[in-house]
């Protein structure tokens, strides 16, 4: 075949020519966007890289806004807390001021003046907020954390920055960690505050030590005499005690101290608890287990001083109910006198709490003690305490995860709080007297008006001993105490006794409060009439019995299983922290000129300034590790910053050798592309100066 110059000018300009066309517009396209692509079918694989990189660069911008905004809050606490530091510093220099013996009352109430400033200024610093947001109150930022009464409002939710794949760093403090937080290192203390004394007429001194016998203690009237010491109250791992413990004139307060101990659990070889007295006379028990809030603590001491009698004193030898003791008198010159010689009590602890019973020695009693009143509200003293992980209970909180279970029944074969029964006493809301009674059973059960009336689950089954929750005994409270509960002619069924407990809480509120202690509060009035105390139906009893087997069982067979409102000791350390409420305690001990823990003055029970700087130490470490927590989260969020901003510049780097035009490049392909048109439209015109019948 004969090849022509028409043939010859479409093989060299036809394929060429369009082919340089195309590489000319990309390469303009490319100069003018400064993009090697515009579209994917442009480059399939450059198009999947860049986005790729586009959406790590989106990622890498979230990861640095969250983290600015983590920092801001984080650094502000920071901020906040240095200044929280500086007046905990201040407010302790000023506790030692006021426990020096050279300050006149006149000096302890000006620095107590100071202290209540210093409180303001840190309920003021607690409500900080940023844009309208609280630093302090968790995830419910738009709630003031701290109220009026110094009572923490938020919740216990941390926020977080987002710091990339699977990875975020907390930024707040919530005011559940500062205010409320718990140190588990801490060992918990508490003291008697009943000022002791010695006793005797043949003594010269009234100061107490540990080598005091019982004899100068108790008082040598008619000697020799037994004088009984009567324990009440709650290990470390929440098992309860019960006991009484019997002393010799020739005993030392020393002795009395290592019984004491013994019953905590201390042995030859072991302690459990340091049992020791300060100056002032008061016990002080301080707990060696870390971390735990259930130590507690109450004594009574009784000797008998008429000879012709029985050891009226000694309670094992009557009806073995403390209540035996309740003719005595804490007044030792009534009881020594020859005219009227009788049963002597001392008392180890001092309760502003009415007894349900009327005792005219009120403070024998350990936990038949009302709920205090304030206006229209009862509270107990007593935080219910989950014993597997020392939390506060909830409404959900079964009594059996509170409660020491093995206490539940006689013969201890079982731990089961089957068998228990509480007894519930008081005045309603109208003022009238109640008697009630919780009988844990299977299934449970209560008792008021002289009928019986069952406890339900919400699934209208009846309730097993175990599983009774908070919930279902504060529903009993609430209908008992507002007239609510069932009245004679009730079925007994589920549904009526779901009704009655929804119709009682338009008369009152029973709840726990955010420590774990029953409440009830009056809806209808300002000043309540209402009065509640709640404790064990075994709580007086001393008797020594035997089980079904007919082994001797301790007196401890019949300690209380739980206590909700107690003339119990006073806490002067423990690993759980109310901030606010212990810096108050704090001031009423100065205000009060409180030395140490004294019932005759002031408030009954207030810890003291020594006590305080104590207290005082223990949240000043509190709030310093909580200060160093927001630290390191500071430091986390700057050095996740740095990270990412270096990521951001090195992905912006490779996005753009990956998209981006070198232009450089771009021109010099420019040129070449251009020079090929120019050779090949040189080389096209040669071809089109030839003859038409060459062409042809």
């Amino acid at each position: 075949m004969r090849v022509t110059s028409s043939m010859y000018y479409e093989n060299l300009y036809g394929a060429n020519g369009s082919k340089l066309n195309k590489e000319l517009f990309d390469v303009n396209k490319q100069i003018a966007s400064g993009l090697k692509i515009q579209y994917a079918s442009d480059d399939v694989a450059t198009f999947t890289e860049t986005m790729r990189l586009d959406n790590e660069l989106t990622t890498l911008n979230q990861v640095k806004k969250s983290t600015e905004s983590g920092y801001k809050i984080s650094n502000q606490s920071d901020v906040i807390l240095n200044d929280f530091s500086t007046s905990m510093d201040r407010f302790r220099t000023l506790l030692l001021n006021a426990a020096n013996d050279s300050n006149s009352d006149l000096s302890r109430d000006a620095i107590a003046l100071e202290l209540r400033g210093l409180e303001k200024h840190l309920k003021n610093l607690s409500n900080t907020s940023i844009n309208g947001q609280y630093l302090f109150s968790g995830s419910a930022v738009d709630i003031k954390p701290i109220n009026d009464n110094g009572v923490y409002q938020g919740n216990d939710v941390s926020m977080n920055a987002f710091l990339g794949s699977n990875s975020q760093q907390q930024y707040n403090l919530t005011g559940a960690d500062l205010f409320l937080g718990e140190e588990y290192l801490v060992k918990r203390t508490i003291t008697t505050n009943a000022l002791q004394t010695l006793n005797a007429p043949s003594t010269t001194s009234t100061t107490v030590t540990r080598s005091s016998t019982m004899s100068e203690f108790m008082g040598d009237v008619n000697s020799p005499n037994t004088h009984h010491f009567y324990l009440r109250g709650t290990k470390s791992d929440g098992t309860a005690i019960k006991t009484q413990i019997s002393m010799t004139d020739v005993d030392t307060i020393d002795r009395l101290l290592e019984k004491i101990g013994k019953e905590f659990g201390n042995t030859s070889g072991l302690n459990i608890v340091n049992v020791s007295m300060d100056q002032s006379g008061q016990i002080v028990i301080e707990d060696k287990l870390k971390g735990s809030s259930k130590l507690d603590f109450h004594l009574v001491g009784a000797t008998d001083f008429n000879p012709a009698g029985a050891d009226a004193a000694d309670v094992y030898a009557g009806t073995g109910n403390i209540d035996d003791l309740f003719s005595g008198t804490s007044n030792y010159s009534v009881a020594s006198s020859l005219i009227t010689p009788g049963l002597y009590i001392k008392e180890f602890m001092k309760s502003p709490y009415s007894s349900s019973v009327g005792a005219a020695n009120d403070t024998i009693l350990y936990d038949r003690t009302q709920f205090s009143k304030t206006a229209a509200l009862l509270t107990s003293n007593v935080s219910q305490t989950v014993k597997e992980d020392n939390s506060f209970a909830i409404e959900s909180t079964k009594i059996s995860e509170v409660a020491d279970i093995s206490k539940g029944t006689i013969d201890k074969s079982d731990d089961t709080l089957s068998g228990t029964v509480l007894n519930l006493t008081g005045s309603t809301v109208s003022g009238v007297s109640y008697t009630a009674s919780i009988n844990f059973a299977n299934p449970s059960n209560f008792t008021v008006g002289g009928n019986v009336y069952n406890i339900f689950n919400v699934d209208g089954t009846g309730t097993n001993a175990d599983d009774v929750t908070y919930r279902q005994i504060m529903d009993i409270i609430n209908m008992v105490v507002t007239n609510g509960f069932p009245d004679a002619g009730y079925g007994n069924t589920a549904t009526e006794y779901f009704d009655k407990i929804k119709t009682s809480e338009f008369v009152g509120q029973t709840t726990l409060s955010y420590d774990g202690k029953i409440q009830f509060s009056d809806a209808n009035v300002v000043t309540t009439q209402a009065s509640v105390s709640l404790y064990d139906s075994r709580s007086g009893n001393f008797t020594i019995n035997v089980d079904s087997d007919g082994d001797t069982i301790d007196d401890n067979a019949f300690a209380a299983v739980m206590s909700f409102n107690t003339n119990n000791a006073l806490t002067i350390r423990d690993p759980k922290t109310d901030f606010f409420k212990t810096i108050d305690e704090m001031i009423v001990a100065v205000e009060n000129h409180k030395i140490f823990p004294d019932h005759t003055n002031g408030e009954m029970r207030n810890v003291g300034i020594e006590n305080a700087i104590a207290m005082m130490d223990d949240l000043q470490e509190h709030v310093g590790r909580t200060h160093s927590m927001v630290g390191a989260q500071s430091n986390t969020l700057t050095n996740a910053l740095e990270r990412t901003q270096l990521l951001e510049i090195s992905t912006m780097t490779l996005r753009s050798s990956v998209i981006d035009t070198d232009l450089a490049e771009a021109s010099l392909r420019l040129t070449q592309l251009t020079l090929n048109y120019e050779a090949m439209q040189y080389t096209v015109g040669k071809v089109s100066r030839l003859s038409l019948v060459n062409y042809l």
